[in-house]
């Protein structure tokens, strides 16, 4: 299992790729907040699984590499 998974639901890995841009911005506005229903609802037609309450430290290092420019 990796660091950024949890055994009751989808990867972050699985599902931040294919979200939404304003999905992705209202995620990024709140990083350590609680996920809003709208970006909760896509998480879970994404992966048929339910969507977190909050990232975890460790998603939350994810998504921050994900935005981050690659040389």
């Amino acid at each position: 299992m990796g660091a950024t998974q949890d055994t009751d639901r989808g990867a972050i890995e699985r599902w931040w790729p294919h979200l939404s841009i304003e999905a992705k911005h209202r995620l990024l506005a709140e990083l350590t907040g609680p996920i809003d229903p709208d970006t909760a609802a896509e998480i879970r037609s994404l992966t048929g699984e339910d969507a977190p309450d909050r990232l975890t430290p460790a998603e939350q290092r994810f998504v921050l590499t994900q935005i981050e420019p690659v040389d």
